[in-house]
């Protein structure tokens, strides 16, 4: 074939308009060299690059003008289309969330994107609630790296979400989750649940903070906090445990990762007393948390074993990888607080989930979003196929 011609045909979808087009061109000397269709709201494109003899640009080009006229369809053709793109060197996707999404945050983005030579391949719309959720399929010369701080400080500008990924094997075969448990898979700190039923509320809430933003070393932060507790019945742990919430989407999220085949693994600075029995529905692979110290059915006021810190929760990361064969390039990590930060960064992909500003700021990527299954969307994971998936389970 020594020609081109590229057939863009658009209008109400139906079905049999991509087997019309193509079954008459079935005895004519044409081969399909590329070809692509998208649906938006109930409107059909698609699109197909013909390999053509160059005497026979115009007949066939006359023949998908006839087809587009008998199935209801506008239609474009150009001739000599350049059915060979040069490769670009780095292929990336590009996650925006937002609730609402608003026009001028997209193009903000997007110009960002264009500024730094990035071109934009394929646009996707992956989520329409609770939030709006869209996936940019980009390529460029750039430096990735560069880019995500970029798009990172203006999203933060922009009150929207945006994830910068490398295309590739290691962002589909992702299969170890590790969440910090705290404010992220539980919207509550047991700790201060604790220490308000020990009527060391507001000390003990101080120190937390503090510890969270980092003005405070974790560990000696718990044990200062774990020293109020000193002489809190046993039964005080049960009836926290009772007492703490899910955040919205954490039974959505780890129910989707295990049909995905992902190992789903819990690291907290909080306590396994709590942390098991709150997410004992969850099929959870591996937990690691603090133990408490009981002495006849009263808490002493200690920890036992080493403290799960900011160094702790990294090589929980690292081990569970080891444990389950899995590398660490294709793995997730999603925490709040800065006794998250190294374990974020030893992930694959390190994901601040309401997170305070130094771990927003360290992150490969942010949620602001109140719904933790909003992780999903990072990994293309689809809204439509998250609900097909729960309703497959239910009619079983």
């Amino acid at each position: 074939m020594d020609g081109t011609l590229l057939a863009i045909l658009s209008g109400r979808d139906r079905p049999g308009v991509t087997t019309a087009l193509l079954d008459s061109l079935r005895h004519t000397r044409t081969v399909v060299l590329d070809m692509e269709q998208l649906v938006v709201r109930g409107r059909l494109i698609l699109a197909v690059l013909l390999g053509v003899g160059a005497h026979d640009v115009g007949d066939v080009r006359a023949i998908v003008h006839e087809v587009a006229v008998r199935v209801g369809m506008e239609v474009e053709t150009v001739p000599g289309a350049n059915e060979v793109v040069a490769a670009r060197r780095g292929r990336i996707h590009v996650t925006v969330i937002g609730s609402p999404l608003p026009p001028g945050a997209v193009a903000d983005l997007t110009w960002e994107l264009a500024d730094r030579g990035w071109n934009i391949d394929r646009i996707r719309r992956i989520a329409s609630y609770p939030v709006t959720a869209v996936i940019f399929e980009a390529s460029g010369d750039e430096d990735v790296v560069g880019l995500r701080r970029a798009l990172a400080e203006r999203s933060r500008v922009l009150s929207v979400d945006v994830a910068v990924q490398h295309a590739g094997l290691d962002r589909r075969g992702q299969r170890l989750i590790v969440m910090d448990v705290d404010s992220t898979v539980i919207q509550d700190e047991a700790i201060n649940l604790l220490a308000a039923a020990a009527g060391q509320a507001d000390a003990v809430a101080q120190i937390t903070e503090e510890a969270m933003h980092g003005d405070l070393d974790f560990a000696e932060s718990l044990r200062l906090r774990v020293a109020a507790l000193e002489g809190l019945p046993e039964s005080a742990l049960a009836e926290v445990a009772q007492a703490v919430t899910l955040t919205p989407g954490a039974r959505t999220l780890c129910r989707t990762l295990k049909r995905l085949g992902f190992h789903v693994c819990l690291v907290s600075g909080g306590f396994e007393e709590v942390v098991v029995p709150v997410t004992s529905g969850l099929d959870i692979d591996r937990i690691r948390a603090n133990r408490l110290e009981v002495v006849d059915g009263r808490l002493t006021g200690r920890v036992v074993g080493d403290i799960v810190d900011r160094v702790g929760k990294r090589r929980a990361l690292e081990d569970f990888a080891a444990e389950l064969g899995v590398p660490l390039s294709r793995t997730i990590a999603v925490g709040d607080g800065a006794n998250d930060l190294d374990m974020l960064e030893a992930a694959g992909l390190g994901v601040a989930f309401n997170a305070k500003p130094a771990v927003r700021a360290a992150a490969d990527t942010s949620l602001s979003v109140p719904y933790l299954d909003s992780v999903l969307f990072l990994l293309g994971v689809t809204r439509e196929e998250i609900e097909e998936a729960d309703a497959a389970d239910v009619s079983r």
